[in-house]
């Protein structure tokens, strides 16, 4: 059985698609910072379509790691030259492989920084993009500010320092092309934060500001941060999912991508040094992506929210066994319907009730199998954007806010670390520490988990908003998750 290698593409079975193009005419056009599932499912897809239509040849992704357990990527990209599997599940059950060849190339930051910022400094590179997570780009969550006591900032602000941060590469790459007469490329964002774009142009234009306020504003006059919404389930790989590829496709790879067929990108066209013709691959080009963001924030990434800790509480492992569970899903429609929705601005053209549906269907796909670990990680960076800014809008129109405090009552009981039946529950979350403290006061102090300012602003003050969020936290420890979501769903009955 053939490893995943530029070599063994002739190789492998006629059921699997390989990069119609040949590779070693492709230039890099585009440096991308978090070569995680998404990007290799989404953006990276997305170039590797037009190459295979015969464009785009000269934007080939050069990926960069830059937190330490990217060597691990690093070695695998090195082993497979960059080539990857993409596995397409259904919610029929069918499967498709196809091997993914846009990415080109491959640089382990911290083993040597310089050769990634002369990668951006170099005139070929037109776009740098980022999948960072929400957490990557080191604002306050309440004030919005940059935090330059952010350790690893202080460092990359010393003078001479070699960068440990995307901050730090990328503005002393911006500063080299500034100095060399060369015109600045574009900063992609692609995280899933409203206003991608214009956050990070403030977090990039900050840390610049500290470092060089001659320099920040050149940036803030010429180089430009579209914004843009990016969606499409790709769950965590697992072993289970190497072991297929390798027994249905005859593939040996050590890092494939899964991912359900829906795809959606919708981008701001404002590039400076031009850009592939992401129309010809799907991508809707825009004025204003802000509409759309909302929408996916607010409906799905919200949603997620909704089922995920309500769904270990109640003992399930999977999103598509809460999706499947009619009580549940009549509790996310509620919530898009009453809480969401009104929460959105006018979207025209979209047909919202078709969107939601959508939504329970994609989240039922079984073999997807994206677990509901993955989507309760890091929702200390997710909560507050995708949430808490649905409550204060419906709680400004005085709209329904009952459920929304309840999937906040399920985030506090979640945090206390055992679902019902007194399994442990491995919390992830870069705030881990105090958010178990706070969960762990709640039975003396029931505010406690909702006293954290720093994610929930002044919620607590809010009486509409803690008597709800009081009601179903007691439900969650007198009853259990399912009798709580029973009792949100019967608020609409």
């Amino acid at each position: 059985m053939p490893q995943l290698t530029a070599e063994n593409l002739g190789r492998l079975p006629e059921n699997v698609a390989v990069p119609q193009y040949d590779r070693a005419k492709v230039t890099t056009g585009i440096v991308h910072f978090g070569v995680g599932g998404f990007h290799r499912a989404h953006q990276a897809m997305y170039i590797d379509r037009l190459m295979n239509a015969g464009k785009a040849l000269d934007w080939g992704i050069c990926g960069v790691g830059v937190l330490p357990h990217d060597v691990k990527m690093a070695h695998v990209m090195a082993q497979q030259d960059c080539l990857y599997t993409m596995l397409l599940k259904h919610p029929d059950g069918r499967r498709e492989a196809r091997v993914i060849g846009s990415i080109t190339e491959y640089l382990f930051a911290p083993a040597n920084p310089d050769a990634v910022i002369e990668k951006m400094a170099s005139p070929n590179t037109r776009i740098v993009s980022l999948t960072v997570t929400e957490g990557g780009y080191n604002f306050h969550h309440v004030t919005g500010e940059f935090d330059a006591g952010n350790p690893d900032v202080i460092h990359d602000l010393a003078p001479n320092a070699a960068p440990r941060t995307t901050f730090g590469l990328i503005t002393e790459a911006l500063s080299r092309r500034r100095a060399r007469g060369i015109a600045p490329f574009t900063v992609m964002s692609c995280d899933n934060i409203q206003g991608n774009g214009d956050v990070a142009k403030k977090m990039f234009t900050a840390f610049a500001q500290l470092r060089d306020p001659e320099l920040a504003a050149w940036m803030r006059e010429n180089v430009t941060f579209p914004n843009s919404m990016v969606d499409r389930i790709t769950p965590v790989t697992a072993d289970a999912d190497r072991t297929a590829i390798a027994k249905e496709f005859g593939i040996v790879d050590e890092w494939p991508v899964v991912c359900e067929p829906f795809e959606q990108w919708v981008l701001e066209d404002h590039f400076t040094l031009g850009r592939p013709p992401y129309e010809d691959a799907g991508v809707q080009l825009v004025e204003d992506v802000e509409p759309y963001e909302l929408m996916k924030l607010r409906l799905l990434n919200a949603s997620h929210q909704a089922l995920c800790y309500f769904g270990v509480l109640a003992g399930y492992e999977y999103a598509h066994q809460v999706a499947q569970d009619p009580l549940f899903v009549q509790f996310l429609l509620d919530y898009m319907d009453l809480e969401g929705t009104p929460a959105l601005s006018p979207l025209p053209g979209v047909d919202l009730q078709l969107y939601k549906n959508t939504l329970i269907e994609r989240f039922a796909n079984e073999h997807v199998r994206d677990t509901l670990a993955r989507l309760c990680a890091e929702s200390s960076d997710r909560i507050p954007k995708w949430l808490v800014p649905v409550v204060w809008i419906n709680l400004k129109n005085d709209a329904a806010i009952a459920r929304s405090a309840g999937i906040v009552a399920s985030w506090a009981r979640y945090a206390e670390g055992t679902d019902e039946s007194g399994q442990p529950i491995t919390v992830v979350d870069r705030l881990r520490e105090p958010l178990m403290a706070a969960a762990a006061k709640q039975s003396e102090e029931k505010l406690a988990f909702l006293r954290n300012r720093d994610i929930f602003g002044d919620l607590v003050d809010n009486e509409r908003f803690t008597d709800a969020y009081l009601r179903t936290l007691d439900t969650l420890h007198s009853k259990g998750a399912r009798a709580a979501v029973q009792e949100l769903v019967n608020l609409g009955r």
